[in-house]
């Protein structure tokens, strides 16, 4: 079997090839990826302990298929999921298309309301459950245990038709045009490992369009964005502006900030040779939230750095779960009531250059047959409210909701 890689194809023919089950598809602001089948797998049981063994893995793999007569480099694509005990999903695909970025121009219409699907929503755990554990939060914080904690809650809707995946990828590109719209498959068997033919035979996808670089590595150069600090739109201009301007001045969501910034600028520096982390965030917005955002960017001190390395060493950010990390994840498995899987994991590609791209996995579902799992989580620190931690959950799970066609009034 051989790998192929083209360039002949639109980002926008790229995401209406898409196929789910077996396709890999990535789109941001620099270019469109579309990844079908698999040429070979990278098995983990899990990554804590295995990290450099997983990339070293990687690169025999890519190696190993280079050389039985791939035309062009290859890549491994794939999911690494919040919780090191759990295995990551990665794969060499067998059929690589590469465009540039997304641009819908007349397409971008609004979404019809899907009145002839109905959902049965399951909250985990109920909003006034989501509340009691942002109180655990803020106790622990205040015993001094940590600085910052990010809790999360699912909703669970069940339909009586089977989701139409490549409808709503389409409908998350459309409307987070400046974010990082993915999905792949998360197959519950792939065959042996050892074994260059494979095919992915899963029924379960991830499916999302997170607004968060974790980090991109570029031959010597590397960026990271993380947010930190949100708050919900308004369909109205003035307010929006006034909510904008209200999160770039708040004490409370700037300290957040301050927090993933420091973390994520010392895991980076022991990589770089320069590092420019600007002293004050701005601000970018999706469609349906406001975030405080700061781009890092450095120069790398040696070649053989992969963006693999680096994304193992900033996952997970306290962004997603807190600090100190260890401290804040033990919170997170003791108070959330569900497992994230790859919720707050990363999601992205690497070439045998080390090249590569790694987007936190937020604002995301895994989806299964009729049922989709959404996801959403907010930062706790000193000062919090559990009823704003609550209602920026809802705010952020608007993404997916939207998407869908529906109201966030089935969150009530």
């Amino acid at each position: 079997m051989q790998t192929k890689t083209m360039n002949r194809a639109t980002a926008e023919q790229l995401l209406a090839e898409y196929k789910a089950g077996t396709s890999f598809f990535l789109a941001s602001p620099r270019h469109t990826l579309l990844a079908q089948g698999m040429a070979a797998v990278v098995p983990t049981t899990g990554y804590e302990n295995e990290k450099a063994q997983i990339i070293d893995h990687i690169k025999q793999v890519l190696k190993r298929v280079k050389q039985q007569g791939i035309s062009n480099h290859p890549i491994a694509v794939g999911a690494i999921p919040f919780d090191h005990l759990y295995p990551a999903q990665l794969v060499v695909p067998s059929e690589v298309e590469w465009a540039g970025p997304l641009s819908f121009g007349q397409w971008k219409v609004p979404i019809e309301q899907q009145v002839d699907q109905e959902y049965e929503v399951t909250p985990i755990p109920s909003p006034e459950g989501y509340k009691d554990a942002v109180e655990q939060g803020l106790q622990r914080i205040k015993a001094g245990d940590l600085r910052k904690i990010v809790l999360s809650r699912s909703l669970q809707l069940t339909s009586a038709q089977k989701v139409d995946i490549p409808r709503l990828l389409r409908q998350l590109a459309v409307h987070n045009p400046t974010g990082y719209t993915f999905a792949m498959a998360l197959p519950d068997r792939v065959g042996r490992t050892d074994e260059v033919t494979h095919e992915i035979t899963g029924n379960r996808t991830l499916v999302g369009a997170s607004p968060e670089l974790l980090v991109a590595k570029s031959g010597m150069q590397v960026i990271a964005n993380p947010l930190a600090g949100s708050a919900p739109r308004s369909n109205d201009p003035e307010e929006d502006r006034r909510r904008a301007q209200e999160l770039l001045s708040s004490e409370k969501n700037r300290h957040e900030h301050a927090v993933v910034i420091e973390a994520v600028a010392n895991a980076l520096r022991p990589f770089c040779k320069t590092l420019d982390v600007p002293e004050e965030p701005s601000l970018i917005h999706t469609e349906t939230m406001w975030h405080l955002s700061t781009v890092i960017r450095g120069e790398l001190s040696s070649s053989s750095i992969t963006s693999l390395d680096l994304a193992f060493a900033l996952h997970p950010t306290p962004a997603v779960c807190g600090t100190p990390t260890p401290v804040a994840k033990q919170a997170i498995q003791e108070i959330e009531p569900f497992e994230r899987g790859f919720f707050t994991g990363m999601v992205g590609w690497c070439n045998e250059e080390g090249d590569g791209e790694w987007i936190v996995t937020i604002r995301c579902a895994e989806i299964e047959d009729r049922t989709l799992r959404l996801f959403a989580g907010a930062g706790v620190v000193e000062g919090s409210k559990p009823e704003e931690e609550l209602a920026e959950t809802s705010a952020k799970f608007r993404t997916m909701l939207l998407a869908m066609g529906l109201h966030d009034d089935i969150l009530k």
